[in-house]
């Protein structure tokens, strides 16, 4: 089910998550967040992660967001992305790398946790969306890239769908994510 939300420019934004509240009987009921675009100047209408949450929205604080991208052949693919448009790490103040560095690890730790993957890659390329996001991908021996890139040519099919080989379900997975970074 989609959802729309109106930001202040009238922008309409697709949220791929569900209108209820996630619930189970090793979690504690999260509310789904709704990405809300930036009011600020440095907002530009042409960058994808200003104007989109740029996958499944799992956590947001008034810095940083945290998304789920949705590819089934990597589904334990979370980004990390500061909500003002800065194209480099070195735009940010040392105060703010700390604190995004911060959100990175706690994701990292709860893939490694949850899933016990055979690596995690963690990445901030920003050549194809040029605005800071750092990639944090549990990456597992039997996934159609490994060890290759993710972004490289696939090296195997994977059968049965990687989705159905992680330990726990996307959506729990999600919920321990977003109880990792609430706090920071």
């Amino acid at each position: 089910m989609w959802r729309t939300v109106r930001a202040p420019a009238a922008t309409q934004y697709r949220i791929a998550r569900p209108l209820h509240p996630r619930s189970g009987p090793h979690s504690l009921a999260v509310a789904m967040p709704v990405f809300q675009a930036l009011d600020s100047p440095s907002y530009r209408p042409s960058c994808d992660l200003c104007r989109e949450a740029g996958g499944a929205l799992v956590a947001q604080s008034a810095r940083w967001r945290v998304i789920r991208a949705e590819d089934p052949a990597f589904p334990a693919f979370y980004r990390v992305v500061w909500r003002e448009h800065v194209p480099e790490w070195s735009d940010l103040a040392a105060a703010d790398q700390a604190a995004l560095m911060g959100v990175v690890g706690a994701v990292e730790r709860v893939l490694r946790k949850a899933l016990a993957p055979t690596k995690i890659n963690l990445a901030s390329l920003g050549n194809v969306v040029p605005h800071l996001h750092w990639h944090v991908i549990a990456r597992f021996d039997w996934d159609s890239h490994f060890p290759a890139p993710v972004w490289a040519a696939p090296a195997r099919e994977v059968v049965p769908a990687p989705v159905t080989r992680l330990r726990v379900s996307l959506s729990e997975l999600d919920v321990r994510v977003a109880r990792a970074v609430a706090g920071l």
